[in-house]
């Protein structure tokens, strides 16, 4: 090992322990390549600091392809994670300590802008010796660079050291880092042995008593050899709470809900849901369905639906698109549908691994014909919890498709938030056999709010066709001019019925001000972050966030007319007016801002970013201040 290519401080055993420096809060981030445990580390972190009381907020770092070429840039894994004295409700900015296994996906994280200015780098110094000239002669241009460019770098000696634990390092330098970070933030060690017997618990005893000999050594080797240490103080929650990332609350959100059918073919970002329910489904009488193609999948959920209670399929973006023509058909058919879209980038195969909110029109508008469907949107963890029983109700209640719109951001963060109390209220009712009153017909549309009695299979006196054609009130198919439209009337006024029962979405900072932020989904905790700073330095700055979509909650025009400025801030394509061949009459505005001033006919203007990363609270920061300037605002 090579001692001067180490920041140290003197021995501990020559020197007391070193104090640490109260922070509110830290963002870390664990990268390598694919395989090497960096999101196990991340994950357990995250949840040790959660115990004790902290807020935190983990962002998983995937690579494009995955297994990734060894060594490669482009190829970083990991996860970030934010620590804070408070509740956290984004990733943050920039990272202020990394942990590296290698430089090169170090540089993935560099050249991205991950990194804030002079942030502390621990890197694996195994390559400063490798068998290969050209690996050495990278890692030291990189480590030169680094330290030029006014990073603070620590050469650590990860696979020496979990050498004396374990034969192969790549299974153990995750539990060595893990015990680093948690001396350098002062986390419990009892409660990291516990995470690790909790993540190791179906492995031999072995297994367990190595990794915690690897994190005790990793704590050992931080006390010894680093020079800083932080404090973020944290309180215990009052009540219990549970940490789990977006995916696996709407798999719980599905148990919850008394759906018991889910059915889904494997699609990124959004499989770990269906593999949580195929876990645990089971043992609540639930049944998870992969189908053959998302097509398929859909069919078996209408199917399903169809035959008593509400069923669930969960896909993301390109599966969504799959789905329309078989969406259609529960739209005309009128049978209650679940519909979990965890939106990535597009379009085509675009980004697997990446976020993005670009499937907002295609969630309304994306069949042919009018096909009203509701569409919501959840904002946190927890929301995508609550959402699915909301979800289930409506679908049930107006006979309708009802789509979620999660997304990449949500789907592997992970956030803690009080335990639910299971209600009985969250439950579907029994399925309704009792005989149909004679006259009744199947689609006895109610001439205000266009609701119809739900015939389940096997009703007496029930019998009629389902069909996708257009068709009367007895479901019996039909060309007439006339009961074409009554069936559109129909289908339209569940919209606005449910509509009718929804309340204004709350303004977060002052009711009225010189400009408004509007978002919607997964945005909602940056933006508020950003609305929180830019108050703080006196401007005149709220925001609202949508949960629902379509129907759009009343109240919103009343809101909108309290501030003269109002910007979307959303995470899919618009056209910068600064391009030279943009202009007012062709610019394209991101999905959010076109919907509200097409029924709103109001000037809303849009910033968005569509990076393939969580929007950062920075960056609307500063998107809110040009904002300002331009439209003369500023004070």
């Amino acid at each position: 090992m090579n001692d001067s290519a180490l920041l140290v401080a003197p021995p501990a055993q020559l020197r007391a322990p070193r104090p640490a420096t109260p922070v509110s809060e830290a963002i870390i981030e664990v990268i390598s390549d694919s395989g090497e445990g960096a999101q196990r580390c991340g994950q357990s972190l995250g949840a040790i600091a959660a115990r004790m009381g902290n807020g935190i907020w983990t962002t998983e770092i995937i690579p494009a392809e995955i297994q990734p070429p060894a060594r490669s840039v482009a190829g970083a894994s990991g996860i970030r994670i934010r620590i804070g004295s408070g509740h956290i409700s984004n990733g943050g900015d920039q990272t202020e300590l990394v942990v590296a296994f290698n430089e090169q996906v170090l540089l993935g994280r560099v050249n991205a802008g991950e990194l804030k200015p002079g942030a502390k780098i621990l890197l694996e110094n195994i390559w400063a010796e490798h068998r290969d000239p050209a690996v050495v002669a990278s890692y030291r241009a990189a480590v030169e660079a680094l330290r030029k460019d006014g990073f603070e770098v620590h050469e650590i000696p990860l696979e020496e050291r979990c050498r004396e634990w374990v034969n192969d390092p790549r299974k153990g330098k995750n539990m060595f880092v893990l015990g680093i970070l948690c001396n350098v933030y002062g986390l419990d060690a009892a409660l990291a042995r516990e995470q690790i017997r909790r993540i190791f618990g179906k492995k031999d005893a072995k297994v367990i008593a190595d990794n915690i000999a690897l994190f005790k050594a990793g704590m050992s080797w931080a006390e010894e050899h680093l020079a800083f240490k932080y404090c973020i103080p944290a309180q215990r929650a009052s009540e219990p709470q549970i940490v789990v990332n977006g995916n696996t609350a709407i798999a719980l959100g599905v148990m919850a809900s008394g759906m018991d059918i889910c059915a889904m073919y494997p699609i990124t970002p959004a499989t770990s849901a269906s593999h949580y329910l195929s876990e645990a489904f089971e043992k609540v009488g639930g049944l998870v369905h992969q189908a053959e193609d998302e097509i398929a999948a859909c069919a078996f959920a209408v199917g399903a639906s169809y035959a008593g209670k509400c069923a669930v399929t969960i896909t993301s973006g390109p599966g969504y698109s799959l789905k329309q023509e078989v969406l259609g058909l529960a739209v005309m058919a009128e049978i209650p549908l679940v519909v979990v879209n965890v939106q990535r980038g597009g379009p085509s195969t675009g980004q697997p691994t990446k976020v993005e909110q670009g499937d907002a029109l295609a969630a309304i508008f994306g069949s042919h014909g009018d096909a009203p469907k509701v569409v919501m949107a959840p904002c946190s963890i927890e929301d995508c919890f609550y959402s699915v029983i909301t979800a289930r109700k409506i679908a049930e209640t107006f006979g309708m498709v009802v789509v979620i719109l999660s997304d990449a951001s949500l789907s592997t963060a992970q956030q803690p938030f009080p335990r639910p109390q299971f209600s009985e209220d969250w439950l579907a009712p029994p399925v309704d056999l009792t005989p149909v009153p004679p006259g009744a017909r199947a689609y006895d549309w109610d001439r205000v709010t266009g609701l119809s009695r739900r015939l389940q299979p096997g009703r007496p006196g029930g019998m009629h066709t389902v069909t996708g054609l257009a068709h009367d009130r007895a479901s019996k198919v039909a060309y007439d001019p006339a009961i074409n439209e009554e069936g559109l009337r129909a289908r339209s006024l569940k919209l606005a019925a449910l509509q009718k029962t929804l309340k204004a979405p709350p303004v977060f900072g002052g009711d009225e001000g010189a400009l408004l932020l509007i978002g919607w989904g997964s945005t909602m905790g940056a933006i508020e972050e950003a609305v929180t700073r830019l108050r703080s330095e006196g401007l005149a700055v709220s925001s609202m966030h949508l949960r629902f979509l379509q129907p759009m909650p009343s109240g919103i025009r009343e809101i909108l007319e309290r501030f003269p400025l109002a910007m979307t801030i959303e995470g899919n394509w618009s056209d910068k007016i600064e391009d030279e061949l943009i202009d007012e009459d062709n610019r394209r505005y991101s999905a959010l801002a076109m919907m509200l001033r097409s029924r709103f006919l109001k000037d809303i203007d849009c910033w968005s970013q569509a990076r393939g990363q969580p929007i950062k609270p920075g960056d609307i920061v500063k998107a809110a201040r040009a904002q300002l300037q331009r439209r003369g605002q500023s004070s």
